[in-house]
């Protein structure tokens, strides 16, 4: 019996990729933007979300498993582009609300100065 290390006696078992994946340059994993929206502008924890398929994107193309990367690379830019368009819209929204709320108030006050400074002292013969 033969107790001699490394064994070479079982084939590896490493995926070798397809000629097409060789090919074409490995998928990106996007974790830099996924980690800036989850500590940053984390809207209804979709960072965390594209944090997380980041890492899986990541862990698969160390694996040598680029499709796997390819696909979860994909959902992390959708959650990511979610997560950055969220955090960015809806402030501008709410900002362009407050303003426009402004202004009308504003508008709404000047028209009515008019019921706010009735005269009183215009003939005292009525009574």
């Amino acid at each position: 019996m033969d107790t001699s290390y490394p064994r070479e006696d079982y084939p590896s078992h490493k995926r070798e990729p397809s000629p097409a994946a060789r090919a074409s340059p490995p998928p990106r994993d996007h974790l830099v933007w996924s980690l800036f929206n989850t500590i940053y502008m984390n809207f209804c924890c979709l960072g965390f979300v594209a944090l997380a398929f980041s890492i899986k994107a990541r862990d698969r193309k160390v694996s040598g498993d680029v499709e796997a990367a390819r696909r979860f690379s994909s959902k992390a830019r959708c959650y990511n582009a979610l997560a950055t368009a969220g955090s960015v819209v809806l402030p501008l929204l709410l900002a362009a609300l407050v303003i426009t709320g402004v202004l009308h108030l504003s508008k709404l006050a000047h028209e009515s100065v008019g019921f706010f400074t009735y005269q009183f002292s215009g003939s005292d013969d009525e009574d």
